[in-house]
C-alpha cells in the first residue's frame, strides 16, 4: 500500500501524490482523501475558464523563499482565502499596481513549490507538472459548479 500524506500535508504533496496514481479511479479516491477547501480552490482556478486572472500572463518576477520546508512560510492551504483578490470581479479597489505587489508578496511568503503551483493554476497550467484532468476533478468533486465565475 502506498505511504500516506499526513493531515498538515502540503498541497503540491497532495498534487503529486494524486498526478502519480495510476488510474482514475484512485485520482478521484485520492483527491476525496485529500479534500479541503484551498485544494478545491486551486482546482477551480485552473479548470473554470469563467474565472479570468487579472494578473500579466506568464512568470511571475518573485523571490524564491529559501528557508527550509515547514519553517517561516505561509502556507497555500491557508492563504486561498484571498486569491479573489486576483480574479476579475474580485476586489476592484485595488490599483493593478497594488494587486501585483500583494500577489509576490503572497508568492515569497510560501515555499517555491506551492508559489509555483499557484502560478501555474492562475496560468491554467497544471497539467504541464501534474497529470490532473477537469474529468477527474467533476468526478471527485460533483457538486462543483463550473462556469459563471467573475
Amino acid at each position: 500500500m502506498a505511504k500516506e500524506l499526513p493531515n498538515d500535508a502540503l498541497l503540491t504533496e497532495i498534487f503529486q501524490k494524486v498526478s502519480s496514481a495510476k488510474t482514475k479511479k484512485e485520482k478521484v479516491e485520492l483527491l476525496q482523501k485529500y479534500n479541503n477547501p484551498g485544494l478545491r480552490a486551486l482546482l477551480i482556478i485552473n479548470f473554470d475558464e469563467s474565472l479570468e486572472y487579472l494578473m500579466p500572463p506568464g512568470e511571475v518576477p518573485f523571490k524564491a523563499n529559501d528557508a527550509p520546508a515547514g519553517t517561516e512560510h505561509t502556507r497555500l492551504d491557508h492563504e486561498y482565502r484571498g486569491l479573489y483578490r486576483y480574479f476579475k470581479g474580485g476586489d476592484n479597489s485595488l490599483t493593478s499596481m497594488r494587486r501585483e505587489q500583494l500577489f509576490i508578496q503572497l508568492l515569497e511568503g510560501l515555499t517555491k513549490q506551492e508559489a509555483d503551483l499557484l502560478v501555474q493554476c492562475c496560468n491554467k497550467d497544471l497539467q504541464s507538472d501534474y497529470r490532473i484532468t477537469k474529468q477527474v476533478v467533476a468526478e471527485a468533486f460533483p457538486s462543483i459548479e463550473w462556469g459563471n465565475r467573475g
